[in-house]
């Protein structure tokens, strides 16, 4: 789905992973969800979602994540509003319309939740030069080894220790052959204070080496809260720790920082440069937003009885339209089980905590860039944030390196205070750091006469396949008893009928 531009077999992808996933497994997440909602009343939680916000320690934290939704909102919409008039222009508006939600299976990624993969069909000016690493990377021989070097020297030029030899040891940086492995990159503490190793089955890309650095982000994290005890062994709330790492990469991917460190030449510097690298930006960050919402607002209905078996499949359907605006390339039916085809529905992985990530990474990444002289709020034009690169900060390394020491042991609120100065997440950062693409977008799409959000004009998902139709089976069977009841040839005319 990254590289196919072929409609119909984009369709047929995403048909069949939902077929070959979620559809299979309905029946079983019925059953989990009356065992979620026991585990939440045995651990004296009124209701799952209680349960699962618990380390978030806020009596309000759904509406204070509905408050955060609603001021990035208006962003997001004049952002889908640009990609659904580009995806118009490639698809056609039969398959695309232009005030309809956007079929989810063109965004080149199987759950639409990041759009990076479509850049190239909805570049503002393409006659822009493309930031990527990956030549130079491939050029010059670079081993995964090598890759992970310049990720842990980003840390070291912040003050930060060596990664200990026990990391080279037993960390594995590529597939192992003849072995079956999840490539998906993870970290992993062994809780033994001297064993921290990362697995990835990394290739040798840009793409690559930012999860390098969003990993070691995470090492370095728990390298650092290693000497507390074990129950604070921890991010100061589920959100910290994957901020932490995408922390980092939003310098990393800078052309500032890239030429920095010798892995990008001749950088262009101009307005439609800026555009172009935070429309990409955009494309991951800001699209992820709304999805990273609703998968946990659907699964607690679920668990907390709001949503029935019997809705499963709209109900998802319901949030999917009215958060992203996106909507399935066919009418789903609750036949289907799509919230099934997303891993972390699968296994039972809460996802709030990328909504929240996402947030408070810009937060850290405001407030560090502030202290290495790389951002001034009172003359952003000079120093915008989004070409903001911490590397060699030694002041922001201590700064973020007393917050990372902390672990769990302090309430998240204070974490962050120590750091940002403020106790509250706030998505104000975010829209400093997209203010130029902001206000170009507004301004394209006033120009294009693009039409802002969307009306659904068929339904994502009815009742069942079964029902569906006029000719349901039930009324078949009425009409053929019918029919065949009538003097003369009463099956010739069910056949002449149908």
């Amino acid at each position: 789905m990254m590289y196919s531009r072929n409609e119909t077999e984009l369709k047929s992808l995403w048909t069949q992973w939902r077929s070959a996933t979620g559809k299979k497994m309905r029946k079983d997440y019925t059953e989990f969800a009356s065992i979620m909602k026991e585990v939440a009343l045995t651990n004296n939680f009124p209701e799952v979602s209680s349960y699962e916000t618990r380390f978030y320690e806020s009596p309000n934290f759904l509406n204070d994540l509905e408050k955060l939704w609603d001021q990035l909102q208006p962003f997001y919409l004049q952002l889908h509003g640009y990609i659904r008039r580009k995806l118009g222009e490639k698809y056609g508006t039969n398959i695309v319309g232009s005030t309809e939600p956007i079929p989810s299976h063109l965004f080149g990624n199987m759950w639409a939740q990041s759009w990076g993969n479509i850049f190239e069909l909805v570049t503002p000016f393409n006659e822009t030069k493309s930031i990527d690493a990956t030549p130079f990377l491939v050029k010059f021989q670079f081993t995964p080894r090598k890759m992970a070097q310049v990720a842990e020297n980003f840390f070291v030029s912040m003050g930060f220790p060596n990664l200990p030899q026990e990391f080279w040891d037993g960390s594995i940086l590529e597939k192992l052959k003849d072995k079956d492995m999840v490539c998906h990159a993870s970290s992993w503490d062994l809780c033994d204070k001297k064993n921290f190793w990362i697995k990835q089955c990394t290739r040798i890309n840009m793409e690559d080496l930012i999860t390098l650095h969003h990993e070691m982000g995470h090492t370095v994290y728990q390298i650092q809260y290693k000497n507390l005890p074990k129950l604070f062994r921890d991010g100061a709330n589920p959100g910290f720790h994957e901020a932490i790492g995408d922390l980092i990469s939003l310098s990393v991917q800078t052309p500032q920082h890239l030429t920095k460190v010798g892995l990008l030449e001749d950088v262009e510097e101009s307005f439609e440069a800026d555009i172009n690298y935070l429309l990409l930006m955009a494309l991951e960050k800001i699209a992820f937003l709304p999805f990273g919402l609703l998968v946990d607002k659907w699964r607690w209905g679920v668990f907390d009885g709001k949503i029935a078996p019997a809705h499963y499949n709209c109900e998802w359907w319901k949030l999917r339209v009215k958060y992203q605006g996106v909507s399935p390339p066919e009418t789903r039916t609750e036949d289907d089980f799509d919230p099934g085809a997303k891993y972390h529905v699968a296994v039972n992985y809460g996802y709030t905590r990328y909504f929240v990530s996402s947030i408070i990474e810009f937060q850290f990444h405001q407030a560090l860039c502030k202290i290495a002289a790389e951002f001034d709020p009172l003359n952003p034009d000079s120093k915008p944030l989004h070409k903001c690169d911490i590397y060699g900060s030694k002041d922001a390394g201590r700064t973020l390196m007393r917050m990372l020491r902390l672990g769990s042991s302090k309430p998240w609120p204070e974490a962050m205070e120590s750091l940002t100065g403020q106790k509250k997440m706030d998505a104000g950062p975010i829209l400093d750091y997209f203010r130029p693409l902001i206000e170009w977008l507004t301004f394209d799409n006033i120009k294009n006469n693009v039409t802002i959000g969307w009306k659904e004009k068929k339904p994502a998902c009815r009742q069942s396949q079964n029902k569906a139709g006029i000719f349901n089976s039930s009324l078949l069977i009425l009409i053929f008893t019918i029919v065949a009841s009538l003097p003369g040839n009463g099956i010739g005319l069910w056949f002449k009928i149908f």
